[in-house]
């Protein structure tokens, strides 16, 4: 397994991974966007300088230095090239199946000689190729590209997508059509019924939902029942293994975990398990694996965003100067999304879970000592990078330890699920 974190230049850089969803919530592929620089310290990249470097491509970088396998579950992978980078040598940075890298481009790459016999070149050596930001004007000059490509994503709020259907199997029948900025439950349902798209991209997944009519069901019931007795201040440890001695997916999970840890330990039971592992260690597998369950008929990605903005928050606490608060902050990246873990408001969803003021006052309306976190968590997440710049500036923080921090989380989760045993500390 390759390190994560070797990069080839010593340079800080941003990169974060968005889903994409086909209509049964079903994670299809994640696009990686990246930054090389903090644009707030690195002025120049706003103008002419992001042409620095752009003989790579800075999502391929991270794709390889850790693998598609253990990135992205070997999903397909979008990542951004620009009208510069597209040139650059792409066979010698990326070494794993090329029909997993769909490479994605802009308006910038025009319908010039030049670029469709570098997007023929690509496409020949079994890349797939998408096109974004593409007005609908524009369909007609853009036939050459348009031909090549595999996926075009469209704004679904400024284009009508029964006409843009019947244009596409006309003209273009071999390409998926993806719809992004889809950021309402209410949007996401109307156009899945619809059908014209293949695949949506958006936040409308891990939003409040809009009412709370439906009842807790009792098995969540008793799992916020279990967070709530480890994340008492008088956390009785003995309280905690007897309702887990309930439930069968968190005795095995429990177990197996004490025991991967303890070589031929042979512990056979929850209390023996809880022993071994100590109050403070057993309270944050508690938080992990009973927010893994509270997410188990919730899309997959919920719990993927739950976890990694737990660790995420617990790795950035040294770079806000919260170091002290990181266990805080684990749990309030754990939290971010419990409205829709109880498909609830959060307000409601809080009622139910015991947690402190600050990890309060960040989720329910983003005031208090951890909001900024939660709020630079949330522009890292959308690959927001001019505010993420921005607060970094703020605060004095170190650019490589944001990017570090969160590649470190990705481990992390990876290391929770498919026990790789990478260094994600």
């Amino acid at each position: 397994m390759k390190s994560f974190f070797l990069r080839k230049k010593e340079q800080p850089m941003f990169g974060t991974l968005i889903p994409l969803f086909d209509s049964q919530t079903r994670v299809k592929a994640y696009s990686i966007f990246a930054q090389k620089y903090n644009s707030y310290t690195n002025p120049s990249y706003l103008g002419t300088g992001w042409l620095d470097g752009s003989g790579s491509v800075l999502g391929i970088d991270i794709v390889e230095s850790m693998g598609i396998q253990s990135l992205t579950d070997d999903k397909t992978v979008f990542v951004e090239v620009n009208s510069v980078s597209i040139f650059s040598d792409i066979d010698e940075q990326f070494t794993d199946s090329h029909d997993k890298l769909v490479l994605l481009f802009d308006h910038n790459v025009t319908p010039t000689d030049m670029y469709v016999e570098r997007l023929k070149a690509l496409k020949a050596s079994g890349y797939k190729l998408a096109i974004r930001k593409l007005a609908v004007k524009q369909f007609e000059e853009y036939k050459s590209v348009l031909s090549l490509v595999d996926y075009v994503l469209l704004d679904h709020k400024k284009i009508d997508i029964s006409k843009a259907r019947i244009y596409f199997q006309k003209v273009y029948p071999n390409v998926s059509l993806v719809a992004v900025n889809v950021n309402t439950q209410e949007d996401y349902d109307a156009l899945t019924s619809d059908g014209g798209y293949d695949l949506y991209e958006g936040k409308f997944f891990k939003l409040p939902a809009v009412n709370s009519s439906k009842d807790v069901s009792p098995l969540k019931a008793t799992y916020v029942e279990l967070l709530n007795i480890v994340n008492d201040p008088d956390f009785d440890l003995d309280k905690a293994a007897s309702v887990i001695e309930h439930d069968t997916a968190l005795v095995i999970s429990l177990l197996a975990m004490v025991n991967r840890m303890t070589v031929n330990s042979g512990i056979s039971t929850v209390r023996h398990a809880a022993a071994m592992l100590g109050q403070r260690e057993l309270k944050r597998w508690i938080n992990t694996a009973v927010t893994r369950e509270l997410c188990a008929d919730r899309p997959s990605e919920i719990t993927r965003v739950s976890l990694i903005r737990a660790r995420f928050a617990e790795l950035l606490a040294p770079v806000f100067g919260m170091a002290a608060s990181s266990s805080e902050l684990f749990l309030m990246g754990l939290f971010s999304v419990l409205d829709a873990m109880l498909d609830r408001p959060m307000k409601e969803a809080l009622e139910m879970v015991r947690v402190s003021r600050d990890i309060e006052g960040a989720l329910l309306d983003g005031t208090g000592k951890y909001a900024q976190i939660l709020e630079f968590i949330n522009a890292y997440e959308s690959a927001n990078w001019s505010e993420v710049s921005r607060q970094l500036v703020l605060i004095g923080g170190d650019d490589t330890a944001v990017y570090d921090s969160y590649t470190k989380s990705l481990s992390w989760y990876r290391d929770l699920f498919y026990g790789t045993g990478s260094d994600g500390k």
